[in-house]
């Protein structure tokens, strides 16, 4: 008698015989990050960068959301679309640049109803540590090994430094490549800060020189962009001032106006990051009217929790259905200044009203039991990064709270996987 092959929540629940090798990826990251000038250990500063177990994914999930991915690139060319989210935009971002974005991050929930994109992000970090991580997985017998390479066996690094390259050539043509700064605020103090060295060591890999600078670093004279270390041709932009507002990135925005290629760029955060756009995403009859497929339209509202720009006229009905719904900030990341509408009190409420937010039907989390003696699971999102809507690496977080911190033991980044038609697991 054939038994029944396992689910992927049944796995999430209790399959804890593959995994990661926590301790062999991270000497290969203090080995990696030394030769960088690296001296912390990665162990004592971020030890919860990674999480020991993976996630199990549906098959059909996967090509749910990879479809997701595939129809937002259909709607982010379409004119009307962009007339309309543009017209919302700060000046600066208006203008398309030559070069696109890069590592875009769709950011996914899986509910009953299948995957659901709660957000996507036009800077999303973790894309380089995740390719350490697929490196670093294990299993415990034959029978899982068909998973370990899960949906990344495509030599990401490769696809990720072919990207940087392409869009290179979109801005440059034939020109060389010869330096990229990898740029944010006070960089050696972000948590990211070892994913800076990796991108650093593969851009060496390539023969293009790399520096990781703050901005007030930067020199720019009207026509070429300058670091001590020499001219920049490309700017790996790590910040979340997405339209470089602030005065600390003057420098930036008066480069990137003069044609200086930078990369994720203001308009990229205004066609697909501003959560604005979810509102429009999900709403079929607004996208076919601008000439959208209707297919297209169809799997955004299928894949697109029910999203509205905050009308304080309507605080009433908001109030009464917060429990079913989450409260974000149209320019906000990394989940600050978000709120579950069943958290909120009255004061928060009301100061979401008076901002700049949308409010997206709440959809929970997923759960992985992370470890056998585990009081409770954790939860996770899953993450795509994305260029040009092809999907480059498929990756889990998985944390305990309200959204991912880094700060869960058992938790970070994870590997995804999806089982094969018929899995053993034991």
């Amino acid at each position: 008698m054939q038994s029944t092959p396992p689910t992927p929540e049944s796995l999430n629940a209790d399959c804890f015989c593959i995994g990661t090798d926590l301790e062999q990826l991270r000497a290969w990251l203090e080995q990696d990050l030394a030769r960088h000038g690296l001296t912390a250990s990665v162990v004592e500063t971020h030890p919860h960068l990674f999480a020991p177990a993976p996630v199990f994914v549906a098959r059909e999930h996967v090509e749910t959301m990879r479809a997701i991915v595939a129809a937002v690139e259909r709607v982010a060319a379409n004119p009307a679309y962009l007339a309309h989210v543009l017209a919302h935009a700060p000046p600066i971002a208006r203008p398309p640049p030559a070069a696109g974005g890069i590592l875009q991050g769709y950011d996914f929930h899986l509910s009953a109803d299948g995957p659901q994109l709660i957000e996507i992000n036009t800077n999303a970090g973790g894309a380089a540590l995740n390719v350490e991580l697929i490196r670093a997985q294990r299993a415990c017998c034959p029978e899982v090994e068909a998973l370990i390479s899960g949906p990344n066996a495509t030599g990401a690094a490769t696809r990720i430094a072919a990207m940087f390259q392409a869009e290179w050539r979109r801005a440059r043509g034939t020109e060389p490549l010869r330096r990229i700064a990898i740029v944010d605020r006070d960089p050696r103090g972000q948590y990211l800060y070892p994913e800076f060295l990796l991108f650093a060591d593969l851009f060496g890999s390539l023969g293009i020189d790399t520096v990781i600078a703050d901005p007030a670093e930067l020199r720019f004279d009207g026509k070429r962009l300058e670091h001590a270390y020499g001219p920049i041709d490309l700017v790996y932009n790590r910040l979340t001032d997405f339209y470089f507002d602030e005065p600390a990135n003057a420098v930036l925005a008066a480069a990137y106006r003069a044609g200086v290629v930078v990369t994720p760029n203001p308009h990229e955060h205004a066609v697909y990051a501003s959560k604005r756009n979810l509102a429009v995403l999900c709403d079929p009859r607004q996208l076919t009217a601008w000439g959208v497929d209707p297919a297209i339209a169809a799997t955004l509202a299928r894949g697109v929790p029910r999203t509205e720009v905050i009308d304080p006229a309507r605080a009433d009905r908001y109030w009464a259905e917060r429990d079913r719904l989450f409260f974000k900030p149209v320019a906000g990341f990394g989940s600050r200044g978000s709120y579950r509408g069943d958290k909120v009190t009255r004061k928060v409420f009301a100061e979401i009203m008076a901002g700049d937010y949308v409010a997206q039907a709440l959809v929970p989390p997923g759960l992985r039991l992370h470890a056998p003696e585990a009081a409770a699971p954790l939860k996770f999102d899953i993450r795509l990064y994305a260029h040009r809507g092809d999907v480059l690496l498929i990756a889990a977080r998985l944390y305990q709270g309200q959204t991912t911190n880094f700060r869960t033991p058992g938790g970070g980044f994870a590997a995804v996987y999806y089982p094969p038609d018929s899995p053993t697991c034991g």
